[in-house]
């Protein structure tokens, strides 16, 4: 069972924190300072949050170290709930996910199965679709 680092320095498993936003949509972001793609889709994030505010933000981090993760978050005034992927892509979470390519668009139903789990841009439609 992969751990994940919270910005307080706790390691949780990914079900842990998907069980402390149940009966809520989420919207994951997986990302990384270092991302191009990524911090070009930030401005379509913010647009997300701010048509859809009811939503958990869910920020996943494949940066390659703790400090370069605050500071890009800070950076980019990310807000929601952060957390840091210290397997990187290709740990057991990313396989699971089939995870190839950053930034990665997720949507959680509040029963906590994935709705939507494939969308690299945030004007993907099925994406938008899946937030409704």
């Amino acid at each position: 069972q992969e751990t994940m680092h919270s910005i307080n320095g706790e390691n949780i498993t990914f079900e842990n924190i998907l069980a402390r936003y149940k009966g809520k949509t989420i919207f994951v972001d997986i990302w990384a300072s270092w991302c191009r793609d990524c911090l070009v889709g930030i401005p379509g994030i913010k647009e997300i949050q701010k048509n859809n505010p009811q939503l958990t933000y869910l920020f996943l981090s494949l940066d390659r170290n703790i400090t370069a993760w605050k500071e890009g978050i800070k950076k980019h005034a990310l807000v929601g709930e952060h957390y840091f992927l210290k397997s990187g892509m290709y740990g057991t979470f990313g396989k699971t996910i089939g995870l190839t390519w950053i930034p990665r668009y997720m949507i959680i139903s509040p029963d906590g199965s994935i709705k939507f789990f494939e969308a690299i841009k945030t004007d993907d439609e099925a994406l938008l679709k899946a937030l409704k």
